[in-house]
């Protein structure tokens, strides 16, 4: 589970985990393989016709960002617990909702940072427009949320459960 509060990011041990470990492989082994790319890329000639170095320099360049926004986020990060079951929408919960109160017209979806989602599911933002709107809201209550079109929207709480990952 995550749980962004000013700049702390709440994640549970295993999200804490797999975030280092991606951390690692891209510090360490990958940073390896883009150089001996590179390198291999460069012996071939003018670097300026040159699309396999292109090529590289653009994945290193897309590799160093995703290692400073990992660091940023795991050295902010707190790990904790996930939230209780109690039926009231935090971050790490699984969230169903009815639109406009049609109990056919549903979403369930994990209120999350997308770096702790797994598998299928949708994840939304504590910070959207909807997670901001649900956030703090129990079971059976209404929320509302603002639309980028900039109407009101209404949906009602139908469950909030624990993830589970």
């Amino acid at each position: 589970m995550t749980q962004t509060s000013d700049n702390v990011t709440w994640l549970t041990q295993e999200a804490y985990n797999q975030l280092k470990a991606e951390l690692e492989y891209l510090s360490g082994p990958a940073r390896t393989e883009i150089s001996v790319k590179i390198a291999a890329a460069r012996e071939e000639g003018d670097l300026r016709e040159n699309g396999g170095y292109h090529a590289a320099k653009e994945e290193q360049g897309k590799m160093e960002l995703r290692v400073r926004q990992l660091t940023q986020l795991l050295e902010h990060a707190k790990v904790g617990e996930a939230p209780a079951d109690d039926g009231v929408v935090e971050p790490g919960m699984v969230v169903t909702i009815a639109f406009d109160g049609d109990p056919d017209d549903t979403l369930t979806f994990l209120l999350a940072s997308r770096e702790y989602a797994s598998g299928d599911i949708e994840t939304y933002s504590p910070q959207s427009p909807l997670g901001t709107g649900v956030n703090g809201k129990r079971t059976g209550d209404d929320a509302e949320y603002e639309l980028p079109n900039g109407k009101k929207a209404t949906v009602k709480i139908l469950s909030a459960k624990p993830y589970t990952g």
